[in-house]
């Protein structure tokens, strides 16, 4: 049936209506913020409703959890969604977009933005936002203290980068550091559904391990180096704009809050790994 020439006509007027409206309001300049971490927000959501659907179909494990740990599935599948997202976002301002060249802009480094990159940090925010009030909400089963300092400095690290469009390149740099979160959470997978001695166990060690370098040791050193290079345009910044200072605190102390738990997971995984390749061995010669 062809559509009549009114409703044709009907049609295209919401849908200029409807671009206007995003246009004009929602992705404005001044409420580009906020429009992106309630998107944060309501992307954790959906996360987590399909981890949901996604587990409860294709999962056989899933259904034999209890209501915490089915939570606790959840909310790993929302963060590493999440880490997915903001790595791939951060490894593109940091190392492919212009935004950040020294060869294409003459201006202060600390100082560049753009709406793309205040998007993924408003991503990142309402993403922190939403997993800090599930950690309260179920603490301290998602996470302990330390999981709430690494929120919350990272929060306002993030925040303060996004508002004021300051320090972004640093923030994404920091944001690397998100690589580890899906080989963790795997970790917590495996072992929740009973795979510990598994294959793909190891092999998850393995990329824990190469990933927690990458992102705890060889990312920072590349980050102090770059520091080093700007050093002049840094401490300018730092003495033009007094509030830098919270970013510097809060962003470093919310990246190393977690190193802890971390050691201990690749420590973990480094002593089951030879535990696992020392039983290869025996079978192997007997």
């Amino acid at each position: 049936m062809a559509m009549s020439t009114e409703t044709a006509m009907a049609i295209k007027s919401y849908q200029n209506q409807a671009e206007a409206l995003v246009k004009n309001y929602l992705l404005a300049d001044p409420l580009i913020p906020y429009t992106s971490v309630l998107g944060g927000i309501f992307a954790c959501k959906v996360a987590y409703d399909l981890t949901q659907l996604i587990s409860t179909f294709y999962i056989k494990t899933y259904n034999g959890l209890t209501k915490i740990q089915r939570i606790e599935w959840n909310n790993r599948g929302m963060s590493t969604i999440h880490a997915v997202f903001i790595t791939a976002m951060s490894l593109y301002f940091v190392f492919w977009s212009d935004l950040f060249s020294d060869h294409q802009h003459t201006g202060i480094v600390t100082l560049r933005s753009s709406q793309f990159s205040i998007v993924g940090l408003g991503v990142s925010v309402g993403y922190f936002f939403a997993d800090l009030g599930m950690i309260f909400l179920y603490y301290p089963t998602l996470g302990g203290k330390e999981y709430v300092i690494h929120h919350s400095l990272s929060t306002i690290a993030v925040a303060y980068s996004m508002l004021s469009g300051e320090m972004q390149l640093y923030t994404y740099m920091c944001l690397i550091s998100e690589v580890t979160t899906p080989e963790i959470n795997m970790r917590w997978y495996l072992d929740t559904a009973g795979h510990k001695r598994s294959a793909a166990y190891l092999i998850n060690g393995l990329a824990i391990f190469l990933a927690w370098l990458m992102a705890r040791i060889l990312l920072f050193l590349y980050m102090f180096h770059h520091i080093y290079l700007h050093y002049d345009q840094l401490l300018h910044s730092l003495t033009g704009y007094p509030d830098e200072p919270l970013w510097l605190f809060s962003s470093l102390f919310g990246s190393s809050s977690t190193i802890y738990h971390e050691l201990d997971v690749v420590w973990e995984d480094h002593q089951g790994i030879e535990e696992n390749l020392g039983k290869k061995t025996v079978r192997d010669i007997t």
